[in-house]
């Protein structure tokens, strides 16, 4: 089963979460601030987090930092902030999806969905069969198979949604890849217009893995279409 970390201190909406993924057969824990948010996470290791961002002990970006510094778990923002630039801190820090509130339950259990299978190993062969599974650069390796990459002999930490987006990339290399077919494959079908997730994103992968990031080798932008990865 599928376990899910609640960080939430409204008791309603808790309640109305805990409710609705249980008959939908997750096993939910739920935190009230943040504190208990990183201690829970710990102690349970959750395949997703709901995270709230006005926690009454921190802020919400300071939980998702926390988790970061150990876990690639999917985080599913959930907050009444709606501005671009409140979203986009969040995405930086390592989130992967961003939910306003007041929400509609469906939506939120469907971008749930859509995170945890993000986070799913990935198979190492493309449609014809040929084994794609480890492809490299002359800076960095990316092992599709085992959902790795490495740079200078280290791994290199990505969160899911980093991953998956390297993933659809990386299977497409030197090909185009449009900025509704990103945004559609990585965060899902009703995604196309949200370009400040790719540039987040890019812009996150670009300094993980770029050897100057501000001149990208591998992740290259073809203005106002999408993106191409070139080996």
């Amino acid at each position: 089963m599928t376990r899910v970390l609640v960080v939430e201190d409204e008791p309603q909406i808790v309640r109305a979460l805990v409710i609705n993924l249980k008959a939908r057969k997750y096993e939910v824990d739920a935190a009230p601030d943040g504190a208990t948010a990183l201690q829970l996470a710990a102690a349970r290791h959750p395949d997703v987090v709901v995270l709230d961002l006005g926690l009454p002990d921190m802020d919400g970006v300071e939980v998702i930092r926390g988790l970061r510094g150990w876990t690639r778990v999917p985080i599913l923002v959930l907050s009444a902030r709606h501005t671009s630039d409140e979203k986009v801190e969040a995405l930086d820090a390592g989130a992967d999806d961003y939910v306003t509130k007041p929400f509609g339950m469906d939506e939120l259990l469907a971008r749930l969905r859509a995170a945890v299978r993000r986070a799913e190993p990935v198979g190492g062969a493309d449609g014809d069969g040929e084994n794609v599974s480890l492809v490299e650069t002359e800076g960095f390796t990316v092992d599709l198979a085992a959902k790795k990459v490495h740079r200078e002999g280290r791994d290199v930490r990505l969160t899911p949604t980093e991953w998956h987006l390297l993933e659809v990339l990386v299977r497409n290399t030197g090909r185009l890849v449009s900025q509704k077919q990103l945004l559609q494959e990585v965060w899902g079908p009703s995604y196309g217009t949200e370009t400040n997730y790719l540039r987040v994103y890019m812009a996150q992968l670009r300094r993980k893995l770029e050897t100057d990031p501000s001149h990208p080798r591998h992740f290259v932008t073809e203005p106002g279409m999408g993106y191409r990865f070139e080996r």
